[in-house]
């Protein structure tokens, strides 16, 4: 199996979570409407509408950023937006990778602007990279949680490439950081996110796979069960890793049993449930 097929999944639902953010920062340059748009992609159920609608509102963030390059808000959101839309619907390689390529940069841009210690953190050295976290303001937890769903989702387009595969070290410490400030930022879901970076690799290659199960259900728990693609991340990357079949079947057949309309989840949540049916279609073939 390949690395950019473990990190197939669990770059959808980090990607996913930077639609749900993007209303809020830029409420202010549409009056409001930015705010309803992010809220009704992320509670849409057609696929297909929002691969074919999100290009405009790119379109309208870049044109903000060519005359206002220095707002980090507008920066952040639409980094988020290009991790989202390239990572998940776009499935032309080349146009992919430079959306991605674009979301890091603006990512990066955003949290240097926001605070000093966030400039360069992709070249920095790791101890510098630590230090400089322990230094950071709370108030930074947005810049900080975006960049790191953003450069999961680089990372995810570069996995042939093990100086990439490198960066993973400095995201889970972004992660671990955001979780400390705030354990309930985004619904819960940073527990998701860091148990999906915890499994991605085996033990033998520094995976912590039974930290990543208690993250899961820790995410699980805090959405009441609502939150499908942590049952589906849970499934693929945990129950898979330790060739627990009775738990992966469990866990994919309550996704597909379940109701996808959720706040915020909705489009999440089908996606949670295309995954279910391939991954349940594959099982036998992998356990």
């Amino acid at each position: 199996m390949t690395l950019r097929r473990v990190f197939k999944t669990a770059v959808v639902a980090l990607s996913l979570g930077g639609f749900a953010a993007c209303g809020g920062v830029v409420s202010s340059i549409t009056g409001g409407v930015s705010e309803g748009l992010a809220k009704g992609i992320m509670n849409q159920q057609d696929t297909q509408l929002v691969a074919e609608g999100v290009p405009t509102y790119l379109l309208i963030l870049d044109g903000f950023l060519e005359s206002n390059p220095d707002n980090a808000d507008v920066l952040l959101a639409t980094a988020k937006l290009y991790s989202a839309y390239g990572g998940v619907f776009v499935t032309d390689e080349r146009r992919s990778k430079a959306m991605l390529d674009k979301a890091k940069s603006y990512a990066m841009k955003s949290a240097c602007l926001t605070d000093a210690d966030l400039c360069a953190l992709d070249t920095i050295p790791f101890p510098v990279f630590q230090e400089r976290l322990q230094g950071l303001d709370e108030d930074t937890l947005p810049y900080v949680y975006g960049l790191a769903t953003t450069w999961t989702g680089w990372i995810q387009k570069n996995s042939a490439d093990w100086n990439a595969i490198a960066d993973l070290a400095k995201v889970k410490a972004l992660l671990a950081w955001a979780q400390d400030q705030d354990s309930g930022y985004d619904g819960g879901s940073i527990m998701m996110y860091r148990g999906a970076l915890e499994t991605i690799l085996p033990p033998a290659m520094g995976g912590k796979p039974e930290e990543g199960k208690a993250l899961f259900e820790q995410a699980i728990e805090a959405s009441d069960g609502k939150n499908l693609m942590a049952k589906v991340l849970y499934a693929e990357r945990y129950a898979r890793l330790v060739f627990d079949r009775s738990l992966h079947d469990s866990l994919l057949q309550e996704v597909l049993a379940a109701d996808v309309q959720a706040d915020g989840l909705t489009l999440m949540n089908t996606l949670a449930q295309k995954q279910a049916r391939e991954l349940l279609v594959s099982a036998d073939d992998y356990f």
